[in-house]
């Protein structure tokens, strides 16, 4: 299996820092290449984090504010400079296709890449399956229209050691079981189900900005790694509900009941310098998993399955 890592790219939220530049997320899965809510200044980020416009295989946008959406116009024309040599898909709330359109063509430059628009209407929908994930849109709540996103690997099977000895199935014949499902082996059929177990596909949730919603907690369920969106403390929980954004402490009571394994809090407010207080208040919500305050340019990995 490839690397799958999460490259964060920016953490800020409508105002970028000395420390944190716009939003920016890169999702390395199996060989591909997610980009995840490019706002402005990620094209520079990708150089300093080592992401290339290679790199990209899907553009995913929650929606059209400018920090998750204004890096789009130079991304874009990084992949047809780079001239990538694979399909581009674009994902985005079809309400904003007269913004994408104006990203997409906000300066002249010459066209070499065929980008493929699939934008997302309605409460949601299934946007893609391939043999590494299925991809999945969430309607959000939030002042414009905000979609998460949720990718999915099918399940597969964890041989077990002692019930294939116990069956006599060694060597190559360990190999085409698994290809095909059934093996004769002296005189009687194996199944794969006799000797293996079901290995539950990993989970990874994008969650930006939004209220606490039914579309939120169900993009979290069972998530082996979870980016959520952490923009106010919990003492201006006030003005979190009033723009459409979570606290730290929303954020992890949230990840606590979904299961979460590993939580990545990011888009923090410009108003707070010290990011330690994002963890210490999501540890007081009850969230006991892996926990990470994202910072710019840090890669984390997906947890090791179960």
């Amino acid at each position: 299996m490839s690397a799958r890592e999460l490259i964060v790219l920016g953490t800020a939220s409508q105002v970028p820092t000395r420390h944190r530049n716009h939003n920016g997320y890169l999702l390395r899965w199996d060989g591909e290449g997610l980009l995840f809510d490019p706002g402005e200044g990620t094209q520079r980020q990708m150089l300093r984090a080592g992401v290339a416009a290679h790199d990209i295989d899907r553009i995913c946008v929650t929606h059209f504010h400018g920090d998750h959406s204004l890096g789009l116009a130079g991304v874009i024309q990084r992949i047809n400079l780079d001239r990538v040599p694979h399909r581009v898909t674009a994902h985005y709330p079809a309400s904003g296709q007269r913004f994408f359109e104006r990203l997409r063509y906000a300066t002249a430059y010459r066209e070499t890449v065929a980008l493929t628009e699939e934008p997302v209407a309605g409460d949601g929908a299934l946007l893609a399956r391939t043999p590494a994930y299925t991809l999945e849109a969430v309607r959000l709540s939030h002042p414009v229209e905000s979609y998460g996103y949720r990718l999915i690997e099918p399940d597969g099977r964890r041989m077990l050691p002692e019930r294939l000895a116990a069956l006599g199935v060694r060597g190559p014949d360990i190999g085409r079981l698994q290809r095909d499902r059934a093996l004769e082996i002296e005189g009687r059929t194996v199944a794969i189900e006799e000797v293996s177990e079901v290995r539950r596909g990993q989970r990874f949730a994008f969650i930006m900005d939004t209220r606490l919603c039914e579309g939120a907690d169900a993009l979290a369920q069972g998530c082996d790694l979870l980016v959520i969106e952490s923009t106010f403390l919990d003492e201006d929980e006030a003005l979190a509900v009033e723009y459409g954004h979570l606290t730290a402490g929303q954020a992890a009571r949230l990840a606590a009941g979904a299961g979460v394994r590993h939580l990545v809090l990011t888009h923090f407010s410009q108003r707070y310098g010290d990011p330690s207080e994002f963890e210490r208040q999501a540890r007081d919500a009850g969230f006991e998993g892996e926990l990470t305050v994202a910072q710019d340019l840090m890669t984390v990995a997906l947890p090791k399955r179960r």
